[in-house]
């Protein structure tokens, strides 16, 4: 196992890192300026779509996506780069169109849509014309087990009619999501993983009822469009918009959710490193007790272990982006689950401590940490549970070491 950057990466850091200092950390008050000033809270600001142009004119555009369709870099190219765009999580992963839900629904798209549902939908989503949504979770079911998804896709001739409720649609608040990618079943008494399916709706489609926008921790979860409670009411759609098959929902969101949850990790890293910088700024800048935070024990072991934490995370995250390189997503299936579970988990102990360095700045909105720490919560539930992974990992530890004998 190699982890050195290449030429390429090395090139592309520099570029981003500069992208970055010159332009995006001195945004991030402005971001918050015009936020408060919007009349719609999930509006984007203007100073997303000037981002946007600045990153695509640097070349810095859709690196998250391998292959012709986007940047061509590998996971372990593109590791390093979604950690430096966690450093600013509201502002660089949007405005290198590298943020959720669009990297995963473009995913999909490049991998089982059609010809021509890559030209009505995948070309404007890489372009960044428009936003996207994806609806999976729903409140009345245990979403964790996919299995559990209640919303029916019933065929009718030349169209499916769709009828269900979902939360935490992400993405669905942004008025510039266009398309939503919606699981649900279209034959419930099939085998348990081939009742589900995927299918393409246009936002504007009737029966389409965008309800509310969740709270997060009491937060408006503005990150990347929001996560939104949708009603689908006899929505109709073309049986064209049926993504691959029926019956293979199920097999679409497990491929969905592996670079998911390793791109939810690499930026959580970055999130911890300027965590940590903020902490150690803050404690050398304040005194208490005849001397600086710095010289207190227990503010340096915070320091060293947090230090200790994420080159644990990263050496992990790179390794499961080499895995998925090399053998891929099935065969990394371990380490993936392995960094779901220990980086929100990890990440979520070093910013509990950024913010009680801070006292009790460090929960109001004079800092980012609160929100940041709100954010990396809920990555403990974004793509199944830490339970769910633990019990799936489990399971195969225990497989491996019997059959050994």
């Amino acid at each position: 196992m190699d982890f050195a950057p290449d030429t390429r990466t090395t090139e592309l850091v520099e570029r981003l890192t500069a992208f970055m200092e010159e332009r995006v950390y001195p945004a991030e008050s402005r971001y918050e300026e015009e936020l408060a000033a919007a009349p719609d809270a999930w509006c984007p600001p203007p100073v997303v779509e000037e981002l946007k142009a600045e990153a695509r004119s640097r070349g810095l555009w859709n690196l998250f996506l391998p292959g012709e369709e986007g940047a061509g870099l590998t996971n372990l190219q593109y590791a390093p780069l979604a950690e430096i765009t966690g450093r600013s999580i509201h502002l660089a992963p949007v405005a290198t169109n590298c943020a959720a839900p669009d990297t995963g629904n473009m995913e999909v798209l490049a991998q089982f849509g059609t010809a021509e549902q890559k030209e009505q939908w995948l070309e404007p989503l890489l372009d960044g014309r428009i936003r996207s949504a994806f609806a999976m979770t729903e409140p009345a079911v245990a979403s964790s087990d996919a299995t559990n998804i209640e919303t029916s896709i019933v065929r009718d001739g030349d169209e499916y009619v769709i009828n269900g409720r979902k939360w935490f649609t992400s993405g669905a608040m942004n008025p510039n999501a266009a398309i939503m990618i919606v699981m649900g079943k279209t034959d419930p008494s099939a085998d348990r993983h081939r009742q589900q399916s995927m299918i393409l709706v246009p936002r504007d489609t009737p029966g389409v009822d965008v309800v509310r926008g969740m709270h997060v921790f009491g937060y408006t979860d503005r990150d990347h469009g929001g996560h939104a409670e949708v009603v689908f009411t006899d929505v109709r759609v073309p049986a064209s918009n049926l993504i691959a098959g029926e019956g293979d929902g199920f097999a679409i969101a497990q491929a969905r959710l592996g670079p998911g949850r390793i791109h939810h990790c690499m930026r959580a890293i970055g999130m911890a490193e300027r965590g940590l910088e903020l902490m150690v700024r803050r404690a050398a800048g304040r005194v208490a007790f005849g001397g600086p935070l710095t010289d207190q024990g227990v503010v340096r072991d915070w320091i060293a272990e947090s230090r200790v934490r994420i080159e644990q995370l990263r050496l992990l995250v790179l390794k499961t982006a080499w895995l998925m390189d090399t053998v891929g997503n099935r065969g990394a299936h371990t380490e993936i689950q392995a960094i779901k579970i220990a980086t929100p988990s990890a990440v979520e102990w070093i910013l509990d401590k950024v913010i009680q360095t801070h006292g009790g700045g460090g929960v109001s909105q004079e800092f980012p940490v609160a929100e940041w720490f709100a954010h990396v919560r809920t990555l403990r539930l974004a793509d199944g549970p830490d339970e769910v992974h633990k019990s799936s990992l489990a399971r195969r530890e225990i497989a491996r070491v019997l059959a050994a004998g």
